[in-house]
């Protein structure tokens, strides 16, 4: 299926592994040009090296931290335009509640709210002047379904639904720009692996049985693969799905047990 996307220019954040780059990779396939967005720089000129491979687009190489207003300025000093947006941050640690400090729920609300929130300000305006725009907000299931050890994220991630929600159903949607959330389930992931390691250091279990019992929560019973992920990422970036817009769309094997 051609997205009718080739040509366009898309910002991917946390692109350097894992669901970032799966959705990096997918667009690429597509033919559009990228921008992708890590901290750590090797590992960034490794994604970047793989993705040039692909096709002809082009791919540029921003080792920043998006989560601040430096690391947002280097972004926007190698370019300013973007047609699609991807918003991703690493999520918040695990933990209890009572543990959390004023601090830790800032650092929470900076990466999970507030960077999407100032990337989406940075860019929309230029989307909606010329007719098509497209943000993904890759979040969580956990907006729909709350995991209690991710209380961080759980409550960042639920600001930013509740803003994206009035938001694409603004101005904006009238002039070909529409904003989504994308909420991952078990996918496999270093994020995935870091979770099962912390849960089996409480519990007393081996990383593998963690592993096998949250798989067979799962009615697909496996884990996602971010290939998976990043091919619902660029449908909702083509025009083909223009009359989507202020969703969360959950992509977890199923794992959601309710109805709406």
């Amino acid at each position: 299926m051609d997205l009718q996307i080739k040509g366009k220019w898309a910002l991917v954040c946390g692109a350097s592994r894992g669901l970032g780059l799966g959705c990096a990779e997918a667009l690429v396939r597509e033919g559009v040009h990228v921008l992708i967005v890590a901290r750590r720089e090797a590992v960034l000129a490794e994604a970047a090296q793989a993705l040039r491979a692909l096709e002809s687009a082009q791919v540029l190489a921003c080792a920043a931290d998006i989560t601040t207003e430096a690391g947002r300025a280097q972004v926007f000093a190698l370019r300013k335009d973007f047609d699609i947006v991807v918003t991703n941050a690493g999520g918040p640690p695990s933990g209890n509640f009572r543990d959390w400090g004023r601090e830790d729920w800032i650092r929470a609300v900076e990466a999970n709210m507030l960077t999407p929130i100032e990337l989406i300000k940075a860019t929309v305006d230029g989307m909606a002047a010329r007719g098509f725009g497209r943000i993904i907000n890759i979040t969580s299931g956990a907006v729909k379904s709350p995991i209690e050890a991710l209380g961080l994220s759980n409550g960042a991630r639920s600001g930013l639904t509740g803003f994206v929600a009035g938001l694409a159903r603004s101005g904006i949607a009238a002039q070909g720009v529409t904003v989504n959330n994308l909420l991952p389930g078990a996918f496999d992931t270093d994020r995935l692996q870091s979770l099962f390691a912390t849960t089996a250091g409480k519990t007393s279990q081996t990383v593998d049985a963690v592993a096998a019992q949250r798989r067979k929560s799962i009615p697909a019973q496996r884990f996602g693969q971010p290939q998976e992920f990043g091919a619902a990422c660029a449908f909702l970036c083509s025009p083909l799905a223009g009359y989507i817009t202020g969703q969360n769309i959950l992509v977890d094997g199923g794992a959601f047990g309710g109805t709406f």
